[in-house]
């Protein structure tokens, strides 16, 4: 038999060697999830500069006057309004923010088409932030009050009465400034995930 000791030592290794396992398995998907939205982000500015450069100057005026850049189908959803309610924000909620905000373009992300495969690309956004708020949690129970609300209804996007023009940049517009948000959130979640006390914007 081995010394009670000796035991007990092995037991505290394999628990350290465990342990720091599931925090670099975390690190792994955390990273994953920003590189995944920076795609996402980086797409979105592509798609909306390339639809500003298809337009007649005029028609470039006329929609730098009249959208209200604000008025999307994720305003509904409640998240940080600036960098100081941002960098305040749990882990948690900033997870469950970026959560919702990726689920409101299910449906809206079909009509951008699918040369990209965007809907594809959400989807999987989408069930690796689910697991990162699964490790947050760590068994405790999901008190997030917007998991019981019913997302936005899907066509947004097509019964504003706008015109098709308006209507192709809002949905552009809208789509960059979400992915952006999202963007944020995981970059400060994971950032405050590592500690570092200097996780500026």
């Amino acid at each position: 038999f081995f010394p009670r000791g000796l035991v007990l030592l092995s037991v505290v290794v394999a628990s350290v060697f465990v342990s720091q396992g599931s925090t670099s398995e975390n690190q792994r998907l955390f990273n994953n999830a920003v590189i995944r939205v920076q795609h996402l982000h980086q797409l979105a500015a592509k798609m909306i500069s390339d639809f500003e450069e298809s337009l007649l100057p005029e028609e470039r005026r006329q929609l730098s006057k009249i959208f209200p850049l604000s008025f999307c189908n994720s305003d509904s959803i409640e998240a940080p309004t600036g960098k100081d309610e941002t960098q305040k924000s749990s882990v948690l909620k900033l997870l469950h923010i970026s959560y919702r905000l990726i689920e409101s373009w299910e449906y809206p992300s079909r009509i951008l088409g699918n040369p990209n495969q965007i809907t594809e690309k959400l989807a999987d956004l989408k069930v690796g932030i689910s697991v990162l708020i699964k490790g947050c949690l760590d068994g405790q129970p999901n008190m997030d009050d917007n998991e019981s609300l019913p997302l936005p209804f899907e066509d947004f996007y097509q019964t504003l009465g706008d015109s098709s023009l308006r209507k192709s940049f809002r949905l552009l517009a809208c789509f960059k400034k979400d992915m952006h948000k999202v963007e944020t959130y995981l970059r400060v979640a994971n950032c405050r995930r590592s500690l570092d006390s200097n996780c500026t914007l």
